[in-house]
């Protein structure tokens, strides 16, 4: 691991500020590895006093950005893509180690960095207005899309460098800079991220400051970040808590904000679906990151006619899942992300008992030599009800909720009745139910998919959720509008005056 380390440039104590140099003068914050318990580094934190010299320094790097022509802007970003295809695996295993994603998930989750860089690259050159007929005679109007100023990127542990990059890829070609707060739980792959993107600016010849960080508290750094009338949009993927105060502080300025929130995403299991397929899908979306994804499948709404079945076949398959170390071959489990997330879990699963649920599967904390760090977990399988106050709700972690329907309305209803609205999925080989379970009276949610699962959203599309989730849309399809300053355009070329709506005025 010190290998990884050191090509990533994390040494044994990291500065927690940048925006053209490193710094930081606050407390100093471990990074404890969830595998293990190990430390893996240290990093000085930023102070109130840091944030403000980032800050001023990312604006001043935006004034210079912004006139730069996009596909310039989108030369940086593809070398930025470059430059983490040379690091793949080694910032991926940095994943491993810090969040506790097997090794798997901690490259594909860098993979998704180089394709949004791709994308990001070809959207330079797509950056479309529009244009329109005016009323008034010889005269032209169209609209463009300006840069917007310095966006706010608040990143999560669960995908600890992706949502970065969705921001800052599209961010940096649409002309703004962008100041990064990761979660405190993951610090070093921020770290090593910003390194990368310094190396890529200066060799580009561009102010590395358009790619800034702060890592400290919420409370601090955090807190004056949402309020800074110089970030004109905050991006933030995070607890629906986190949400509330984040959408209620920047909407009081009148800023903008792109949440991505909790999920508490469903499959629908109807008498036709494939139920081997589903299965697959279900133990996937559960087990995957430790459920610890915005997108895990959290309940199973299953037809009465298939639910001993597939219950069966989902809890043989539960029996086959390799939990331990995230980097060695064959795990397909690894650790939550610190204990107080085991804590979480099992006082969910008292919840669930105590409201009149059945644990059929699981729910067992793994102790011994070859589970370290206190960290680890067998995935829980539940008997539940989806009215139960602990179902309506996301737990961050792998239990999986079965419940029964017999009508498929019924089961829309079930699938729509949390606060949460992000993705959703149908089995089923009924063309009838498909297009009802995609129609505007089907899933609420922003992602709804059929015949595959609630996890693994690909970044073409907009990525994003209603209701208590948030309703932002990051990465794919027009998101970029969002980092963007819309302008309507008239041009008069004529000698006259006309005015819209054939107004007189004077004489």
């Amino acid at each position: 691991m010190q290998a990884v380390l050191s090509k990533l440039g994390i040494e044994k104590e990291n500065s927690g500020a940048f925006c053209g140099e490193w710094f930081g003068g606050g407390e100093v914050l471990e990074s404890i590895s969830p595998v293990d318990g190990s430390v893996l580094g240290t990093v000085r934190q930023a102070t109130e006093d840091d944030y403000d010299r980032v800050v001023s320094a990312a604006h001043a790097a935006f004034l210079k950005w912004r006139t730069v022509p996009a596909p310039v802007r989108g030369e940086t970003v593809r070398q930025l893509g470059n430059a983490l295809r040379e690091v793949k695996a080694e910032l991926g295993a940095l994943v491993s180690m810090e969040m506790g994603k097997i090794r798997a998930e901690g490259e594909g989750e860098v993979q998704e960095m180089i394709d949004i860089c791709d994308f990001a690259t070809g959207l330079s050159r797509q950056l479309y207005g529009l244009t329109m007929h005016s009323e008034r005679p010889l005269h032209r109007m169209y609209e463009q899309w300006q840069p917007l100023g310095v966006v706010g990127i608040v990143s999560a542990f669960n995908f600890p460098v992706a949502v970065w990059s969705w921001n800052c890829a599209l961010a940096a070609v649409c002309g703004d800079s962008s100041l990064w707060k990761p979660s405190s739980k993951t610090p070093l792959t921020a770290v090593a991220c910003t390194k990368i993107a310094e190396r890529v600016c200066r060799d580009t010849g561009v102010d590395p400051a358009i790619f800034s960080l702060v890592i400290g508290r919420g409370s601090t750094v955090g807190e004056k970040l949402i309020n800074d009338r110089r970030i004109p949009l905050v991006s933030a993927t995070g607890s629906c808590r986190m949400g509330y105060r984040i959408g209620e502080v920047v909407g009081k300025r009148l800023g903008r904000t792109i949440l991505e929130l909790g999920g508490n995403n469903a499959i629908i299991v109807t008498p036709e679906a494939d139920l081997e397929l589903a299965m697959r899908a279900t133990v996937f979306g559960a087990v995957g990151t430790a459920g610890q994804r915005c997108t895990s499948t959290r309940r199973i709404i299953v037809h009465d006619s298939v639910r001993d079945a597939f219950v069966e076949k989902v809890i043989a398959a539960y029996g086959h899942v390799t939990i331990g170390n995230p980097l060695e071959d064959g795990t397909l489990m690894g650790p939550l992300i610190d204990t107080g997330a085991v804590d979480d879990m099992f006082a969910a699963v008292k919840r669930i008992k105590d409201e009149g649920g059945e644990i059929l599967y699981g729910a067992q904390k793994l102790e011994g030599d070859a589970y370290p760090g206190g960290c680890y977990v067998t995935p829980c399988i539940a008997a539940a009800r989806n009215e139960y106050n602990i179902v309506q709700e996301e737990t961050f972690a792998p239990i999986l909720y079965i419940m029964s329907y017999s009508d498929f309305e019924e089961a829309v209803a079930m699938q729509n009745g949390v606060p949460q609205g992000l993705s959703s999925a149908i089995f089923t080989r009924n063309l009838l139910e498909a297009e009802r379970f995609l129609s505007a009276a089907g899933s609420d949610c922003g992602i709804a998919n059929v015949n595959i699962g609630t996890s693994g959203a690909e970044i073409g599309g907009a990525f994003g959720g209603e209701k208590e989730t948030g309703g932002g849309r990051e990465s794919g399809s027009d998101a970029w509008k969002a980092y963007m300053r819309r302008q309507t355009n008239t041009i008069n070329y004529s000698t006259e005056l006309p005015l819209a709506q054939g107004i007189k005025f004077g004489g």
